[in-house]
């Protein structure tokens, strides 16, 4: 069996998703976020997000590391900095670990999962709760997010030996 996270990076929120299964078939799930204070230093922000996300790849030693690939809109260029920042402390964490990461671009997971390459979150969520047969709305959005990349993890890449 195998277990694979999906992370959904972001500096107030960083959602994790953990899916377990072999093939096609889901055989358990968690998810969850870690969440930071815009009244901390940034710096101080990154490190709490490295500290928890090593803390759970030591506690759930997944065989695959799925993160949402950085992007950047055009209107908002600091967002895209900032959340570079965030991807390279969850890439250094990944790469510690000794777990095997891929990266996958937003437009991807979404294409992918939906259908549809311009979803809205609410179109993702949506898929993925349908999915992993989730009766209830999964928040905060960014771990929606993040159990998308992790079934996208489980269902489409192979492991190298």
């Amino acid at each position: 069996m195998l277990k694979v996270i999906g992370i959904d990076p972001g500096l107030a929120d960083t959602g994790i998703g953990i899916v377990r299964g072999s093939g096609l078939k889901v055989h358990g799930y968690a998810y969850g976020s870690i969440s930071t204070s815009k009244a901390e230093p940034a710096a101080c922000r990154l490190e709490r997000i490295y500290t928890k996300i090593c803390q759970v790849l030591a506690d759930e030693k997944p065989d695959l590391m799925v993160l949402e690939d950085v992007f950047s809109l055009e209107k908002y260029p600091k967002s895209g900095i900032v959340l570079g920042k965030v991807c390279g402390v969850l890439l250094l964490a990944g790469n510690q670990s000794g777990v095997p990461l891929t990266e996958v671009p937003v437009r991807q997971a979404k294409q992918i999962l939906t259908g549809n390459g311009n979803a809205s979150k609410q179109q993702l969520e949506r898929a993925v709760r349908n999915t992993l047969c989730i009766p209830t709305p999964i928040r905060p959005f960014h771990s929606s997010d993040a159990l998308g990349l992790a079934l996208i993890g489980l269902f489409r890449v192979k492991l190298k030996p």
